[in-house]
């Protein structure tokens, strides 16, 4: 019981990590598995949810040569979070002893029910309680592998309608999301051109690297939009999943290198980079292809992959070392132009500089620690049917950081940015003298 128990928490642990609660049509191969339990998919349901489940090449054995199997302790069952968790209690307390037995799943079907000698199965499971819930193997017998290929559809009906809607409930608004920041993000691209095009005598090759950035976002989220379009009225994406995957690649490499070369002055501050700041691109590049090949690894093998947790940690690493790594060119630039100030003689340019490279590195900061951290806790807090709040608020905060990125580095007029009257240096100069050290 011990062991089924530990078994049990691995399980419930791995499934509140790993679980994508997109829910698509999705086909799995099981190979030798002795895992207790075993997460497939998280879905929402409304109040006219279906599960259509088809089992086909099953077969199982052990290796230790035990008592022949209980088929009743073999099955497929629903479960939602909270009850998870007082299931486990259950098992703990031996009031059962086996998942299946529990009366707070919906069980859906167990191997007992089997044909004699059959090796496959169908069955479809109309679930009329609104919640969300992840469809779970569960095998009860101890050191019992089985073997199997699994094919779940689930899907909400639309009874007004007739429509089928293979999104889960919370993420149904997710396609006109999606489409809606595309249009913005046309309308700020198609306004950059506009501003370049009016500043062409003061436009340099960073200016013209933030309008691929931008275009790069505009394209993934179309294919985002048309990916989680098709998954919602066929429940596949025909294709778009990988464009998505493409521009998703590139869009995060470009935004990540924009980011090292506006904080290394690169282009509008000095024409070349210093070898401690390629080095830093020669860092984050390639960390950006492996946190996206670990992305979407996890979106592929969903949370029934054996090695989805380890691709989960690896993905989270690589990410807080490239947020991390971006930050050290800005604190470089800070330091060079404080330096700056005080020997070169014009403290009131010199000002500017170092107050907008400070509101940058702040900027930046706060993006990261938000989308990062506090998108992910409004993703775990919020209701299954909110779902969708969470993709407006990382989408609002990297929109808002683009905009302030674009405004404060846009094109000007005479030199890069700082314009300041000659009357004001002796002013910026006492600023500078009065200054206190900037921490980082």
């Amino acid at each position: 019981m011990a062991a089924l128990y530990n078994s049990s928490l691995f399980s419930v642990v791995f499934l509140l990590l790993i679980a994508t609660a997109v829910a698509e049509i999705r086909s799995t191969q099981i190979r030798s598995d002795s895992r207790s339990t075993i997460p497939f998919d998280e879905f929402g349901y409304t109040h006219f949810g279906r599960l259509n489940l088809t089992v086909t090449d099953i077969s199982f054995s052990n290796p230790k040569s035990g008592p022949e199997p209980v088929l009743s302790e073999l099955g497929f069952f629903l479960v939602t979070r909270e009850a998870w968790q007082h299931v486990l209690e259950q098992l703990q307390d031996g009031d059962i002893r086996c998942t299946l037995h529990s009366d707070l799943v919906k069980r859906v079907f167990t191997f007992d029910q089997l044909q004699p000698s059959a090796r496959q199965f169908t069955t479809s499971f109309s679930v009329s309680d609104a919640n969300q819930f992840t469809l779970v193997f569960a095998n009860c017998m101890p050191n019992l592998v089985i073997s199997m290929n699994v094919h779940s559809v689930m899907y909400n009906f639309n009874p007004k309608g007739g429509q089928l809607d293979f999104l889960s409930a919370g993420k149904t608004a997710l396609p006109a999301i999606y489409y809606l920041f595309f249009v913005v993000y046309v309308l700020m691209g198609a306004f950059w051109v506009f501003a370049l095009y009016k500043k062409r005598l003061s436009v340099y090759g960073i200016h013209f690297f933030m309008l691929a950035v931008v275009i790069l976002k505009a394209l993934n989220l179309l294919c985002e939009a048309e990916d989680k379009s098709y998954i919602k009225k066929t429940g596949t994406a025909h294709g778009w999943d990988v464009l998505f995957y493409i521009f998703s690649f590139l869009k995060g490499i470009t935004l990540f290198t924009l980011i090292v070369l506006i904080g290394t002055g690169w282009s509008f501050l000095k024409p070349y980079l210093q070898d401690k700041e390629k080095k830093v691109l020669m860092i984050v590049i390639p960390l950006q292809v492996v946190a996206n090949l670990a992305q979407v690894v996890i979106d592929e093998t969903g949370p029934f992959g054996e090695n989805s947790y380890t691709w989960k940690q690896v993905f989270l690493l690589v990410d807080i070392v490239c947020c991390c790594a971006v930050l050290f060119p800005i604190v470089w630039s800070i330091k060079n132009l404080r330096e700056a100030a005080k020997t070169d003689g014009k403290a009131a340019v010199n000002l500017m500089k170092l107050t907008l490279f400070r509101q940058y590195y702040v900027i930046v900061i706060c993006y990261i620690y938000f989308t990062r951290v506090v998108v992910y806790a409004l993703e775990t807090i919020t209701s299954y049917r909110y779902q969708w709040t969470s993709v407006v608020a990382a989408e609002a905060a990297t929109l808002a950081f683009y905009a302030f990125t674009g405004y404060n580095f846009r094109p000007k007029a005479h030199n890069p940015y700082f314009a300041i009257d000659d009357e004001e240096e002796e002013a910026a100069s006492e600023a500078l003298k009065l200054e206190d050290e900037f921490e980082l």
